[in-house]
Order: structure tokens, then sequence, then C-alpha cells
């Protein structure tokens, strides 16, 4: 059974950082690429960045780019994500998921098979 499950959200103040983990259990094959979203309330879904086991981080979100940072250690089966200069707008609930295949530079969202169960994080003052 393949379990991902987040932890590291919590409440921030603007400006700060946090970090995320995504540890992945169950899943038997060797490449896979995990995912990183956010909701926030009343919003859709966003993709914030994603990473591979073999090619790296192959797609950054551009209201991201420069502040976030997704990292893996394998030895762990966890993936990291590293997020800095925090602001209100980064405010929502964080899933990390896990796509086996995709076609085109990187996974979309319908692709992404495993999901984990979300970490909130809340940027206020």
């Amino acid at each position: 059974q393949v379990q991902l499950v987040e932890s590291g959200g919590g409440l921030v103040q603007p400006g700060g950082s946090l970090r995320l983990s995504c540890e992945v259990s169950g899943f038997t094959l060797n490449y896979y690429v995990i995912g990183w979203f956010r909701q926030a309330p009343g919003k859709k879904r966003e993709g914030i960045s994603c990473i591979s086991t073999s090619d790296g981080v192959i797609y950054t979100a551009d209201s991201v780019k420069g502040r976030f940072t997704v990292s893996r250690d394998n030895a762990k089966d966890t993936v990291y994500l590293q997020m800095n200069s925090l602001k209100s707008e980064d405010t929502g609930v964080y899933y990390c998921a896990l796509a086996e295949w995709y076609i085109g530079s990187h996974p979309t969202s319908d692709e992404y098979e495993y999901w984990g169960q979300g970490t909130q994080v809340t940027v206020s003052s």
C-alpha cells in the first residue's frame, strides 16, 4: 500500500521559513515523481514544484521561484519543500503526490496517482 505522509506545516510570520517533508512508503518502482501542491481557501489547487528520482527538479511554479526549493533524500524516501521568504498568499494546505509516469515535461495534476493527507501552512503576523 502506497502512502505519502506530509509533515512540517504550521504557523509562521511573513518573511519566515518552513520545511515540509513528504515521506513515501510502499512504492516499489525505482522511478517516480513527487510533486508539491497547495490549495488556499476558495482557490484552485496549484502545482508548486516536482522532482523525479533520477532527473532532479523538473518543474517550479513562477509564484515560488527563488523562494521555495524542493529536494529529496533517496535513502530516506523523503522529499522536502524548503519555503523561505513566506508571504501571506502562501497560506494553504500543502499536499505531496506521486506520479509513476507523465506525458509532457512534468506530470499534470491528473497524472498523480497517490496523494498525502495535506499539512496546513499559515503565514500570518
